[in-house]
């Protein structure tokens, strides 16, 4: 590395860097270094980890592969942790537990991978085990400086979910937190109230998933998603089931699911991964829950991957929304 410049740390744009990139980005910033992330989705990008990837893998790991090829020659270290557990509910899928030895397996000539394992239960105290252990192997020894990079993380954090609990998006919530105008559309009461659920490396990717945030905002809808809900809140609306689903994202999905029904919205579309096991699963559950009952809340679902067209996706949009115009008016 070149003599005074930032160690340059890569943050692949995919994955859980909907939900915890600000933490990680507070943390390494207020050490000296410097984050890159890899850039939108893309086709190439897309193309690249198709290509690159197990066949049998979901979108989201292939895209995953493509935004660390996009990465390799600009960084000095990739952070691709091991995310097992964030609290004591629930384990994130396989593909979460395994990603760096995909990674390693897949793309050759990379550069050192940091994949510490976040695991909740064997190394409680949220991600202060994990900062300790990369300071350990980064050769930072000085408590304070990890604590204070610690808190920092923490502090934006908090800041990115008050933003996403107020009805930002994400990518709107970053623009914000770095100093950026942002306009989030009004909720307006004569509009349809819309939930828009799914994992949020699919919902909020928008070329996998064809833009359908974009393309609802300009329909006469007001925006609602799992994000905009705090977990303590979502798990709780999964209690009634006879069995709780253990996979991380899949509660969240459906304690929103839930709680938005009570809520009572107009409808509830759900972004799914094609070949993706644990979306299947909660697909069905909505199905059948959100039909039950004596007013059942108006349910579809987009399935999304590599070969997904943007026209079908868009028709699909509108005549949901038309329906539920239509089921309004008569209702």
């Amino acid at each position: 590395m070149e003599r005074g410049r930032k160690l340059r740390i890569g943050f692949p744009r995919a994955l859980f860097y909907y939900s915890y990139f600000p933490f990680w980005q507070g943390f390494f910033n207020r050490l000296g270094m410097e984050v890159v992330v890899s850039p939108p989705t893309t086709k190439g990008i897309l193309d690249d980890g198709t290509r690159e990837a197990e066949a049998e893998a979901c979108i989201p790991v292939k895209l995953y592969h493509g935004h660390v090829l996009a990465l390799k020659d600009k960084v000095d270290l990739l952070f691709i942790p091991r995310l097992v557990r964030i609290d004591r509910r629930s384990t994130f899928c396989p593909k979460f537990l395994g990603l760096p030895d995909m990674v390693r397996a897949s793309l050759p000539g990379l550069p050192p991978i940091l994949d510490l394992k976040v695991d909740e239960r064997t190394s409680p105290g949220e991600w202060w085990p994990t900062c300790r252990a990369i300071g350990e192997l980064l050769g930072i020894d000085s408590f304070l400086r990890l604590w204070s990079a610690y808190r920092e993380g923490k502090q934006h954090q908090k800041a990115y979910e008050k933003l996403l609990y107020k009805g930002y998006l994400p990518e709107e919530a970053l623009a914000a937190l770095r100093g950026e105008e942002v306009e989030v559309p009004p909720r307006i009461k004569e509009n349809l109230n819309l939930a828009v659920l799914g994992y949020p490396y699919q919902v909020y990717d928008g070329y996998i998933s064809w833009d359908i945030i974009g393309k609802l905002r300009k329909m006469p809808i007001n925006l609602w998603t799992m994000e905009m809900v705090p977990p303590s809140k979502l798990y709780r609306f999964c209690k009634h089931l006879p069995k709780q689903p253990f996979w991380h994202y899949s509660v969240l999905v459906l304690g929103a699911a839930y709680y938005y029904q009570q809520q009572g919205v107009d409808g509830v579309i759900h972004v799914a991964a094609f070949a993706c096991g644990p979306d299947a699963m909660v697909n069905k559950i909505m199905e059948i829950d959100l039909g039950q009952g004596s007013n059942p809340t108006p349910f579809m679902s987009l399935s999304v991957d590599e070969q997904t067209g943007d026209a079908g996706v868009a028709t699909r949009l509108e005549a949901f929304v038309d329906m539920l115009l239509q089921r309004r008016r008569k209702g």
